[in-house]
């Protein structure tokens, strides 16, 4: 396994591969992290992984700075699987001048993380369009756990005409249900048991839309009261078209239901896909 900090050493170095799967990443990597790297191993001989903490996508009061670094540790694993080539790169490489240059995004930057986390949508868009251009991969991995994102990234390459492939990798779950994620790590002993909630939450409107309810504004409202009764502050619980990421309609059968609530300081995300 190689690890590259520099663009044009990466360039050079991947010039002569005939085909890379690139998975983008900010690092403190989990199973979830390593069932999106086994799925560009099937598809790719090499596979590019980068790792960066992404200061664009963070708001001012978020968490950029505590946001857990174990690069040591993440090669490890890394080179485990036979990753191929690490992209570890500095800010001052990949913002070399203040990032003046970003991204306008259509509408649905602006609900669900968008009305949350303002910005945090332009600021993935512009990095990863950055590592496109940088490794220029011919396929791409992203966790369905970002439904949202992955939807962006998708229409970004559509749109713009990349010719780079997005492939969609499957949430992985602990054994109760809790989607991984870097920010579990923040949950104490009592938090976690109470983290399931949220999955378990989504998983009932699931059951009572293929059941046959089409009342999805009382499903969602519903949701929202369940948790915050069990001590969740809920930023959304929503349903949503599959393909359009625009909420839902009674006739629309291919849906997602999202949800964002913190725990204490923990804030979570969770989707899951209904088919009605």
């Amino acid at each position: 396994m190689k690890i590259i900090t520099g663009i044009t050493e990466l360039r050079h170095h991947l010039r002569d591969e005939p085909q890379i799967a690139f998975v983008p990443t900010m690092g403190n990597l989990h199973e979830g992290h390593m069932s999106l790297i086994h799925e560009a191993k099937k598809r790719c001989n090499h596979v590019v992984v980068s790792i960066f903490v992404n200061r664009l996508q963070f708001l001012p009061h978020e968490d950029f700075d505590c946001y857990p670094r174990t690069f040591e540790d993440d090669c490890r694993l890394l080179s485990a699987v036979n990753v191929k080539t690490v992209f570890a790169p500095n800010e001052k490489i990949l913002f070399p001048t203040t990032q003046e240059f970003l991204l306008a995004l259509p509408p649905v930057a602006d609900i669900l993380e968008g009305k949350f986390r303002p910005g945090f949508f332009r600021g993935v868009a512009t990095i990863v369009l950055k590592l496109f251009n940088i490794i220029q991969p011919d396929l791409a991995v992203f966790g369905k756990k970002d439904y949202q994102q992955l939807h962006i990234v998708r229409e970004m390459v559509k749109q713009l005409n990349i010719p780079i492939e997005i492939v969609a990798g499957e949430t992985v779950r602990a054994e109760d249900g809790l989607a991984l994620s870097s920010r579990n790590q923040y949950l104490d002993a009592t938090q976690r048991l109470e983290a399931r909630q949220l999955y378990q939450t989504l998983l009932q409107i699931k059951q009572k839309v293929i059941a046959g309810c089409k009342d999805f504004k009382a499903l969602e409202g519903n949701a929202i009261n369940h948790l915050v009764q069990h001590g969740w502050k809920v930023d959304y619980i929503s349903i949503h078209n599959r393909s359009s990421l625009m909420p839902a309609s009674e006739q629309d059968r291919n849906l997602v239901v999202l949800g964002a609530a913190r725990l204490n300081s923990t804030r979570l995300i969770d989707n899951l896909e209904i088919t009605s």
